[in-house]
Order: structure tokens, then C-alpha cells, then sequence
């Protein structure tokens, strides 16, 4: 079954109309009311019974409605470079209940043995962390959390400690209120508020690569994904906080 992207709407309350993208394909499917009035039906060229018409306004399209063909998934190894070069921000938003590369990873096993993994010695990634936040940069993330927390959310909130001790910023915000901020179902980087790498995942939780693009409609998209989630969003050590007192 073809998934649907959420690209935009100029709705505030939830109603139509709106946009997405038709995951895997270069089409666009467009939400709006259904165009009823005889008189305008009768001006449309060359209908097929199988075709309807909706109406929406000109902003929806000027706002969202992609102005590039569709980009390419490439392996995540093509966007390395980027977590040195870029200039001021890298925001991570987090949406799964779990991740594949988590529960393959030696850290997971000793985890799962009652072992403290909240410490962890520097590695490859820290290192960079502790280096471009020395340079005044930032890292910031934001990771939905379910009410039980699952598995992988657990071990990502025990784990996380020691990138936050590297330098970057980690909040954790509930799914219920993610859902009624509308924010996005996906995970993506974002870099400088300009470029956006989104990640393509299999039903495992693996991923397969990221979808790099440039395109404003999906640059502000994210930039509204990130500055409502990192408001409403609890730093880790509260979090975790919270969590052991009800635990």
C-alpha cells in the first residue's frame, strides 16, 4: 500500500484542505472540498469517469506544493560530511517506537543485563559532538515517547546521558502531544534550516537510507516540526526524573 507523506495544510482546526506526497512516487494527492457547482463542472475539459475535482486555496499550493521532482534515497553514509560542515544547528526529530541499529548494538545486550549504560566512554560521534559544540554550534534532538515507553525508548532515554554529556541538547516529548501538534510521523535531520534528510525505514526499523532535499516547502515544514516539538519537549535529566518517580 502506497504511504502518504503529510506535506502541509492552511488549515488550523484539522480540516481540509491539504497536501501530500505519495511515498515512492512523484505524485501529489490534494485533500479539498469536492467541486459540486454544475456551472464550473460543465467549463472542465476532458473528464474521465474515473476523476474528481476539489478545490483548494492558491497559498495551500504556494506554500507547500513541492518546486522540485522528487530526490533520490541515498545511503546515510552520503550525508557524514554533514554533521561536521554544518554551520549553527542540527536538529534530529525521532519518531519510532525502536530502532534496529539499537537493538543490534553491543550496548543493547549489556543493557539488557542490568549494566549502567548511561556513562559510556567517548565514541566516534561524541567526539564530534564535543568538537562542533566547542565551535559554539548546536545539536539538538527531540524523541516521542509512548505512555507505557517502549523497549527501545527506554534504552535510548538510558543511553542518551552520555550524548548529553558530549554536548547535545536531548528532550523527550509525548506521542499524545505530538499527535496534537500535528507533528510529522517521520525522522528526519535538519541542518541549518535549510537542508532536511529524511529517513526511510523497512518494517524492522532498519534503515534503508535518507531522502536529502532542499526544497522550501519541506525545509519549513520541518523548521515548524522542530520549533513545536523543542517548546513543548522536557530535557532528558527531567525526564528521566519524571520517570523514576513513577516507576
Amino acid at each position: 500500500m502506497a504511504r502518504l507523506r503529510f506535506l502541509g495544510t492552511t488549515s488550523d482546526d484539522g480540516d481540509c484542505p491539504t497536501l501530500y506526497e505519495v511515498e515512492g512516487t512523484t505524485d501529489i494527492l490534494v485533500q479539498g472540498d469536492r467541486v459540486t457547482d454544475p456551472e464550473q463542472l460543465a467549463q472542465l475539459r476532458d473528464v474521465k469517469d474515473s476523476e474528481t475535482f476539489v478545490l483548494v486555496p492558491r497559498d495551500l499550493l504556494v506554500r507547500f506544493a513541492p518546486r522540485t521532482s522528487a530526490p533520490e534515497m541515498v545511503p546515510f553514509s552520503e550525508i557524514a560530511s554533514l554533521f561536521r560542515e554544518f554551520k549553527h544547528t542540527a536538529f534530529r526529530l525521532e519518531t519510532r517506537r525502536g530502532y534496529a541499529s539499537d537493538r543490534n548494538s553491543p550496548k543493547w545486550g549489556r543493557w539488557k543485563d542490568g549494566a549502567d549504560i548511561s556513562a559510556e566512554p567517548d565514541n566516534a560521534w561524541r567526539e564530534n559532538v564535543r568538537a562542533q559544540t566547542a565551535e559554539g554550534k548546536r545539536f539538538e534532538r527531540v524523541r516521542l515517547v509512548d505512555e507505557p515507553m517502549t523497549e527501545g525508548q527506554q534504552f535510548l532515554l538510558a543511553s542518551g546521558h552520555s550524548n548529553v554529556a558530549a554536548g547535545e541538547d536531548i528532550r523527550n516529548l509525548p506521542r499524545a502531544d505530538a499527535d496534537r501538534l500535528d507533528l510529522p510521523d517521520r525522522d528526519f535531520w535538519l541542518f541549518d534550516s535549510r537542508l532536511v534528510a529524511r529517513f526511510v525505514f523497512d518494517e524492522d526499523d532498519t534503515t534503508l537510507g535518507v531522502v536529502v532535499s532542499e526544497d522550501p516547502a519541506e525545509v519549513a515544514l520541518a523548521c515548524q516540526a522542530r520549533d513545536a516539538a523543542w517548546h513543548h519537549a522536557t530535557r532528558t535529566a527531567d525526564f528521566a526524573k519524571a520517570v523514576a518517580s513513577t516507576g
